[in-house]
């Protein structure tokens, strides 16, 4: 069995964040939120890993490399655009050639992994099987209808009006009956090949096409908000480890992560809480709930619930809740009871004033 991972895609909900970065490497109580798929997949027992790859293919080949820190053969397929997950399935076709393969979408969180999705799949091997869970939101994500017995009946991406609140989740497991499901559809309106219409002619073909409700934690960490979600959850599985230094003045409450070279002066790391290798914190609050990334620099302010990524430096602005905050930013206090604001903003930036 392969492993087929998408890992394109150009993050437009995490702009400006993905203007520099692909969306699958934004890190994740410091580690990038593609090693956690990656590891699953390897924990499942697959070592054949196919990647595909777009306009972020350089940044994406630096960070997993040829696949071995993970115990795992990554070959990299390029996708010239990004037109759809059932693309995706057809332009890898040389490579799966006739093998069964789990299709894993590299933005994608799934605490406890999918061994138990993919030991079933393995003895039971039905054509497909998809993985549901209940959303509030259907119309953001392709929704399954089921009968009265559990089966799947119909699909459909996006639908304005959802027929139910079952979303796919980022893992689907297949046997290579999908490949003529996937030459057989035609591009949905989106100008997509959809993995939904690929799934719904193996339906209507009369072929085996099961589900799975996860009850478990699943993310698409496709916006800010889910981002920090994650981090929460992974950062609550933590367990205190300090391999840098923390002064006498200082206190770590509850499970405190504290990275290799890493200083904290005079502060109080709340917990569950990371600090990346390197980084400075002084005279601060952090967390809880919180991933401060390596060479990051915390002077006098207070941060709980956010994501700071590698190089930042804040100094003395007091308290920062729910932010994503990128690699090298600076945020500093702006000058006191100024006459105007001045910005330089790039493109898709979101900023609030305060009247």
């Amino acid at each position: 069995m392969k492993a087929l991972v998408l890992a394109g895609g150009s993050g437009t909900r995490l702009r400006p964040i993905t203007h520099t970065s692909a969306k699958q490497l934004v890190p994740v109580a410091n580690k990038p939120v593609l090693y956690y798929g990656l590891e699953s997949i390897a924990a499942a027992g697959i070592t054949e890993v196919g990647v595909i790859v777009g306009a972020t293919a350089p940044e994406i080949r630096a960070a997993v490399g040829d696949g071995s820190r993970f115990g795992l053969r990554v070959t990299y397929i390029p996708q010239e655009a990004p037109l759809g997950l059932a693309h995706a399935v057809l332009i890898a076709r040389d490579w799966l050639g006739d093998d069964d393969f789990v299709m894993y979408l590299g933005d994608n969180f799934i605490i406890g992994g999918i061994t138990p999705l993919v030991e079933e799949f393995r003895s039971r091997r039905p054509d497909a099987r998809i993985l549901l869970t209940r959303v509030s939101d259907p119309t953001a994500f392709g929704v399954v209808e089921l009968d009265a017995d559990g089966r799947v009946v119909a699909l459909e991406e996006k639908p304005r009006y959802p027929k139910s609140d079952l979303a796919l989740v980022g893992v689907y497991l297949f046997t290579p009956a999908v490949h003529a499901a996937v030459r057989a559809i035609t591009p949905s309106a989106r100008g997509e090949l959809e993995i939904t219409d690929a799934l719904q002619w193996l339906v209507d073909s009369g072929h085996d096409v099961r589900c799975t409700r996860i009850t478990g934690y699943w993310k698409d960490t496709g916006n800010v908000a889910d981002m920090l979600e994650v981090n929460r959850s992974v950062l609550e599985t933590a367990e205190t480890r300090v391999e840098g230094t923390v002064d006498a003045e200082s206190e770590l409450v509850g499970p405190v992560v504290v990275g290799p070279g890493a200083r904290i002066v005079r502060s109080r790391i709340m917990g569950p809480a990371a600090i990346g290798a390197g980084a400075t914190v002084v005279g601060s609050v952090i967390g809880p709930y919180t991933s401060i990334a390596e060479d990051c620099r915390v002077v006098d302010s207070e941060i709980e619930y956010s994501i700071v990524l590698q190089g930042a430096r804040i100094d003395g602005v007091g308290r920062i809740e729910a932010s994503l905050i990128g690699r090298e930013a600076t945020v500093t206090p702006a000058p006191a009871t100024p006459a105007a604001h001045r910005l330089l903003l790039g493109d898709h930036s979101k900023v609030q004033i305060r009247a």
